[in-house]
């Protein structure tokens, strides 16, 4: 689809790569609903964005809260043919601390947020979809879910935060297979380290050696760098089931 007839719900979408995603949708003339719990960022980031952007608190954990603002947003954008998933928590720690074993809550809460959040957004969008008039190939929506490179070689401290991520690479190919009769793509972006508030504030010597682990370009991506990515999805319909990863070329080591 172009990215002037994108109506897409962003969860996430009030910082970092979900606003990044945001922005370049509404500035390619698409419309946007931000899904989020920070009632502040969620007013500045319409305020900025303007009359194409719309905030509603949504604990994405919710099935009935997701359901209800997903309804919401498909009314005030005037249908939905999106669903991007940028909601996540970090849930770091050992599995074997220095205090204790990591409290089961901690692993539970990380994956409910990044892989049940995703695949309740998910679910909720593709009902709605479901329903659009098709277009060609008979597309009828895109659903974009955010993993990390930490699927895949996870470091010391990041079971909980990998297992969830993991998950959500793991279910792009059935749930693509399955939305195939109904024209809806699913696709998972994998970042690396990209530079979101998460790391500012970090010494200026830890941020450098961070920069200097990325082979090519040595330095953190940039949110707009995955915004991009995602527009390209959205406009590919070729691209469906699989998971990109946005790196430059990092491996993570085992800590």
């Amino acid at each position: 689809m172009e990215l002037n007839q994108v109506k897409a719900v962003i969860t996430g979408g009030v910082s970092g790569l979900g606003l990044a995603v945001a922005r370049h949708i509404v500035a390619a003339g698409g419309a946007v609903a931000l899904l989020d719990v920070n009632d502040d960022k969620g007013a500045a980031a319409v305020a900025e964005l303007g009359t194409k952007a719309h905030y509603f608190r949504t604990d994405v954990t919710s099935e009935e809260a997701v359901v209800a603002n997903l309804k919401a947003a498909s009314e005030a954008l005037g249908g939905l043919n999106a669903a991007i998933s940028c909601a996540g928590i970090l849930g770091a720690g050992r599995v074997l601390g220095k205090e204790a074993p990591m409290p089961l809550k901690t692993f539970a809460t990380t994956v409910m947020v990044n892989l049940v959040g995703s695949f309740n957004v998910a679910k909720g969008a593709a009902d709605l979809m479901q329903h659009n008039a098709p277009g060609e190939d008979g597309e009828r929506g895109v659903i974009v879910n955010t993993a990390s490179i930490a699927a895949f070689e996870g470091q010391i401290g990041q079971a909980a935060y990998s297992a969830s991520k993991g998950g959500v690479v793991a279910m792009t190919l059935p749930m693509a297979r399955e939305f195939a009769r109904i024209g809806v793509r699913v696709m998972t972006v994998a970042p690396g380290v990209f530079h979101t508030p998460m790391v500012e504030g970090m010494p200026e010597n830890v941020y450098q050696s961070l920069c200097a682990q990325v082979p090519y370009p040595s330095r953190l991506g940039k949110p707009e760098e995955f915004a991009a990515t995602v527009a390209f999805i959205l406009q590919n319909r070729y691209l469906n089931g699989e998971t990109i990863r946005v790196d430059g070329a990092i491996r993570l080591q085992p800590k």
